[in-house]
């Protein structure tokens, strides 16, 4: 572990790319906040409530993301950036046990344990590098003075009357989103500089991989829980099975070419430091919406399926497929039309879903990932044998 002055803090570009130990561990953290938010929707009962739970997911998301960004920035093993890394966690501990009853009385609970983390790492980073009129302070000046703003908010929010004002909460989140979007543009200080964005190193993209590959796990897991306390009548059975089937299918679907954010050039690396967060939240909110269906389906696999749980079952490979399409559209300049083309299979069966048992629903929606992982392998060899000339 080093120790070294303020910059020192800033990553050299000799560094390895491999998550520290710690990182890994805050990745857990996140993980079982993942799976918490799916199980909450799957037994929310209204689209209000569905629409709250995703908009607290959408804060808990930004804050893994923004701090991989800062430990891909600054080096995760000095000192200061561990504190940074560990005081998140702590807050991320804090976001998904007061996550359930964030609307029901411990509104101020959740938006403290939000925002410290923003802060106290605004304020250090500020602190370490002090003493140098360093671009690295700057940077964290910029997302110290953004997440300030937004915290306003999300303390205003929580400290109304009754229920959480959900419209300051939601104008907190959107600051926080639209900010990063626009290079965190701050008075004195101007916007981050792209070349910045440039310098991400392959730590970035591997922390990205990890940590989609973790959050699959949470359509086996949480479809796991329920089928533990329940009886294992056939259709349940059948559920679970399908529900092992679908994360494979997702994972083959997002590691196929996903080696390419690795081997990037400085402009290209730039343009996906900057989409990762937006897209990779889409596909996590895919992966949600499946765990959650599947929780459903272990609770009652068979009788008609409500409109509601049919959107989830459906729409998150939907979802998963879009976002992971626009990413790798915004990496190689191509539509990869081939996935995209299954979309409209799972908006026809919307329809009739409802009268259809919901272990059959899944089954389906199994299947049409199965047919964008079967074209990937036909496009894969049609290249192959364009390219010798066959």
């Amino acid at each position: 572990m080093t120790t070294g002055g303020d910059a020192s803090l800033v990553r050299r570009p000799d560094a390895s790319n491999r998550a520290t130990l710690l990182e890994l561990l805050f990745d857990v953290v996140f993980v079982a906040a993942i799976a918490l938010v799916s199980m909450i929707i799957a037994q929310s009962g209204s689209w209000t409530d569905t629409g709250h739970t995703l908009l607290l997911f959408l804060a808990i998301w930004w804050t893994w993301s923004i701090t991989s960004v800062t430990t891909d920035f600054y080096d995760p093993e000095q000192r200061p950036i561990q504190a940074v890394i560990m005081v998140t966690a702590l807050g991320a501990v804090g976001t998904a046990a007061t996550l359930p009853r964030a609307a029901e009385g411990h509104s101020l609970l959740f938006a403290v344990a939000y925002v410290t983390p923003h802060l106290l790492r605004g304020v250090i980073l500020v602190s370490a590098l002090h003493r140098h009129r360093h671009k690295a302070q700057e940077r964290a000046a910029r997302f110290l003075f953004w997440f300030a703003v937004s915290a306003i908010l999300w303390l205003l929010g929580a400290m109304m009357p009754g229920r959480p004002h959900w419209w300051l909460w939601t104008a907190a989140v959107a600051i926080e989103y639209v900010s990063t979007g626009a290079r965190f543009p701050t008075p004195w200080l101007g916007r981050v500089p792209v070349d910045q964005y440039e310098k991400v190193t392959e730590h970035l993209g591997e922390r990205y991989q990890q940590f989609v590959i973790l959050a699959l796990g949470d359509i086996i897991l949480v479809p796991t829980l329920k089928i533990s306390v329940s009886d294992f009548a056939a259709p349940r059975l059948a559920g679970f099975v399908t529900a092992f089937i679908t994360m494979l299918l997702l994972w083959q679907l997002y590691v196929y070419r996903s080696g390419s954010i690795l081997t990037l050039t400085k402009s290209q690396r730039g343009r996906a430091a900057r989409l990762a967060p937006y897209t990779h939240l889409v596909m996590l909110i895919g992966v949600v919406c499946v765990a959650a269906g599947a929780d459903r389906v272990i609770h009652q696999p068979t009788g008609e399926t409500p409109l509601r749980e049919v959107m989830l079952m459906l729409g998150g490979p939907a979802l998963f497929i879009i976002g992971r399409a626009f990413f790798t559209y915004r990496l190689d300049a191509g539509v990869p039309w081939h996935r995209l083309v299954w979309l409209p299979v799972l908006g026809v069966m919307v329809p009739w879903a409802s009268n259809w048992p919901s272990v059959l629903v899944t089954a389906a929606a199994a299947l049409v990932l199965a047919a964008v992982v079967v074209s990937d392998i036909l496009r894969d060899r049609w290249r192959q044998k364009a390219q010798s000339g066959e």
